[in-house]
Order: C-alpha cells, then structure tokens, then sequence
C-alpha cells in the first residue's frame, strides 16, 4: 500500500488560491507604482522647468546690466522649495553669474546638454533631477538657469504606497482566505470523503463501502457517481470471481481425487508388472537354464541354441520391463528444486563412467560454472543418461571426445552434451525421444531405447525443452533447458 499522504487537496487548494490572488494584486499594485513613478517624473520636470523659465524670465534684466547682485535675489526665491538641492545661472561666457545657495556654483557641473531648438534638457541621475533652461532675450540666447532637485517626495511616495500595498494585500489575502473556507465544503470535503472512502477500500478490500453522494449536480456528483457504480461493478465482480473460485476449488479437489486414484492405480499396476510379470519370466529363464545344464547331451546343437535365445529375449524382457518401471517412476515422483552446479554434477557422472571403463581413451571437457534450479535427483538421472549415450556411441572409435558446456539460443540459455560418435540421420530425430524407439541395431549399441524419453520428460517436468543434432559418424550434440 502507498504512503498516505500528508498534504490535503483542502490545504492544496488554500495555497493555490492564495498564490493566485497575491500575484494578481503584487502585479497590479506593481503597475500602479510604476505608473505613478513614470506621472509624478514628469510632473517634477514640469514643475521644475516651469521654475526655471520663472526665473530665466526675471532674470534677463539683470544679465543685460551686469547684476549678479539682483540675479541672486531672484535666485534665492528657490528656497520656498525644500526640495531644491541647488541653482545657478550662467553668463554666455560660460561663469558663474549667480548661484544658491551662495558659493555653490561648482554644483553645476556634469549637468544635462541642452537639447537643440527646445532649449531645455534634464536627466535622472544619484537619486536627483538635474535641469538646465536657456535664458533668451529678443530671440537671442543671454545665458542659462540650471536647478537640482532631490528626489525626496518620490520616494515618500513609494514607501506610502508600499504600505498601502502591503495593507491591501494582506487584506485581500485575507478576504480570499475567508472566502475559500467558506467556500470548501462544495469543494475540498467531498473531494476529501471520496479519498477516504477509497483508502478504506483498497485497505480493507470492502466493495460493499460507497461515498456519500453530495446531491449537486457538478462534477464532484458525476465523480462520485461514477465512483460509487465501479464500486458496485467491482463488487458484483468479486462475488462472481469468489463463486467461480469455489467451483474451481471443488473440480480441483476433484480432480485431485480422480488424480490420486489414478496414481494409486498406477501403483498397483507398476506392482503388478515388477511381480506378476517377473514371476513367468524368471521360470522361463530358470527352467531354461537347467535344460541347458541337465539335458544338454540330449539336445543337439540346434536346439541349445534355441534355449540360448529364450533366455536372452526373457533376459530382454527383464530390463525392459525396469526400464519402463523407471520412466513411470519419473512421470510421478515428487520434484524438490534446488540451486544446482551442473558442472560438478557432470563431472561426477563423468568420473563414474571412466572408472566403469578406464581402459578407453575418452577426453571430458566439463564447462565450469555452470549453474541453474532443478531437481538433484531428477537431473542426475538427465546427466547419466546423456553422457552415458554420449560414452556408448562413441565406443568405435579409438578416441573420442565428450563435451558438457552452454550457450545462448532462441533468447534463452541451454546446456548441451556433445560427442564425436556415431551420430544420427537428422531426418529421423523426431523419433529419438519416443520410447523404445532406437536409431541403432542393438547388436551395434545395446540398450532399450527408454533413456532420452526419461530424459524429455524430466525436461519437461522442469519447464524446459530438449533438441538433438547430429550427422552420421560426425557426433551428436543433445541440448535442454531448464
């Protein structure tokens, strides 16, 4: 199950309404103080333009005649403005005619160009207004008038509208905040039910559970309608799956009765077929042998030999009847899978089978690390059928080869045992995994033709699949997966 979550839609939706409504009023009162910055500017320039032409006018006279005595007095009356840093005029020659306050004339440095036929020019700059205004007389231009200001109204300006800003934000704020609690039981709560009921749900595994239908008509009500009937659709599902899995109980416990008894069958004739059947078998073979060693002179040779055949074939028909008490042995016994090194499984065959024979020159190439799951007992049974063919069919050679590794085909991994023996017809491997079927005389190679069925269904009972290749007096090469 999921972690439960710790943050609400309710608080979700809080903080959206909340980060909406701040942005929409930081950016309008954002606009706002920009654009009474841009306003009140442009009043200060007009405002301190309209003093400079005042005094430009008032102080024409004064240059004409030479009088920085009077220009001074028309100067000073810049001191009614607080906001007024300094101020100064300027014979054509570029001096210092009057200044305010007195000695302040250096003040006038780095101020504004004048622009050309408007005879005016101001500029922003270290928090002051700075404007300089041409003094004409007749047309002809006399001298200048230049005033700075601090820009102290400006800035009492902002900090009074960020305060006025910051109430109304916060208010808002406020407002939206009330309004959206008021505003949540249509919203947030029956989105909130809706998640509660379905954690009880999937906790509880309880269909019969339904949400509280909230009796609107918008589309929390289709939700969880819509909700409430999949509820009603799962639960009518589950009824029927449990049923079905009754019934399928029932046919399983069933067929586990029907199964056992067949097995129990199975038994009675595997019984059957090791005692019932050995019983005349071993009094052929046994009545055989003493007409061979009692009454052997008053047989000839013709009819020695036919008793010889009886007890080979009743001999035969002994292994026969083991072999195929092993293959149902294998269809039925119970499997226990296990990590298995195949490659030391391999080699202990191997070693076996050597000291069953060790006069043959017989190289074993064993592939290490080779590893998979299966049954211990079971692929025992796998590797000594596959090297034992592998050591049989390559007895007519005076050296032979035999080969356990794995490689990657079809997508998947398989082992394989290969030899360089007699090998197959490769038009005739479909039939080398039936029983009792065999490619090879059994004058030429011995044996009942049971082992590689053994094998396939071993195989199989693993999951698996098993192939062979070969060619004739080439080898063959036997692969399985697990």
């Amino acid at each position: 199950m999921p972690p439960r979550r710790t943050s609400s839609i309710a608080i979700k939706l809080t903080w959206m309404n909340m980060l909406v409504s701040g942005v929409a009023l930081l950016v309008s009162c954002a606009a706002f103080v920009v654009y009474d910055r841009v306003t009140f500017r442009e009043t200060m320039v007009q405002g301190l333009s309209t003093q400079a032409q005042i005094i430009g006018a008032n102080s024409v006279s004064a240059i004409l005649f030479d009088d920085p005595d009077a220009a001074g007095k028309t100067l000073s009356a810049v001191r009614a403005d607080p906001d007024i840093i300094s101020a100064g005029i300027r014979a054509p020659d570029g001096r210092v005619f009057a200044a305010y306050p007195p000695g302040s004339g250096a003040g006038a440095s780095n101020l504004p160009a004048i622009l050309p036929k408007q005879g005016e020019g101001y500029g922003f700059r270290n928090g002051e207004l700075a404007l300089v205004r041409t003094i004409a007389a007749d047309g002809r231009p006399i001298g200048l008038v230049y005033l700075r200001s601090n820009l102290r109204q400006l800035d009492v300006r902002l900090r009074r509208y960020a305060s006025i800003g910051g109430l109304v934000l916060g208010t808002s704020l406020a407002a939206a905040l009330v309004i959206f609690w008021m505003s949540q039981r249509a919203i947030s709560r029956p989105v909130a039910h809706l998640a509660e009921t379905s954690r009880i749900v999937s906790r509880d595994q309880n269909y019969s559970l339904r949400a509280t239908p909230t009796g609107n008509s918008d589309e929390i009500a289709e939700l969880i309608d819509d909700f409430n009937e999949m509820l009603a659709q799962i639960q009518q599902r589950d009824a029927a799956l449990q049923t079905a899995r009754d019934e399928m109980e029932q046919r399983v416990q069933h067929r586990t009765a029907e199964l056992s008894a067949a097995n129990g069958e199975l038994e009675a004739f595997s019984y059957s077929v090791s005692h019932d059947l050995r019983a005349p078998l071993r009094s052929i073979d046994g009545f055989s042998n003493i007409l061979l060693e009692d009454y052997s002179e008053a047989l000839d040779e013709a009819g020695r030999e036919h008793l010889r055949r009886v007890r080979l074939a009743t001999q035969r028909m002994s292994v026969l009847i083991d072999d195929l008490l092993k293959l149902s042995k294998v269809t039925r016994a119970a499997m226990v899978r296990e990590r298995l090194d195949l490659s030391a499984l391999a080699r202990a065959v191997a070693d076996e089978t050597q000291r069953a024979e060790p006069h043959r020159p017989v190289e074993f190439v064993i592939g290490p690390g080779l590893v998979s799951e299966g049954d211990p007992g079971l692929m025992r049974v796998v590797m000594e059928n596959l090297l034992g063919n592998a050591w049989k069919y390559t007895s007519s050679h005076p050296r032979a080869r035999i080969e356990f590794g794995a490689h990657r085909g079809n997508g998947r991994p398989a082992f394989f045992v290969r030899d360089d023996g007699a090998g197959f017809d490769a038009a005739y491997a479909g039939r080398l995994f039936g029983a009792f079927q065999r490619l090879h005389a059994e004058s030429e190679f011995p044996g009942t033709g049971i082992g590689l069925a053994t094998v396939q269904r071993i195989i199989r009972r693993h999951g698996g699949e098993v192939w062979a290749e070969g060619e004739i007096e080439k080898g063959a090469t036997f692969y399985f997966s697990l």
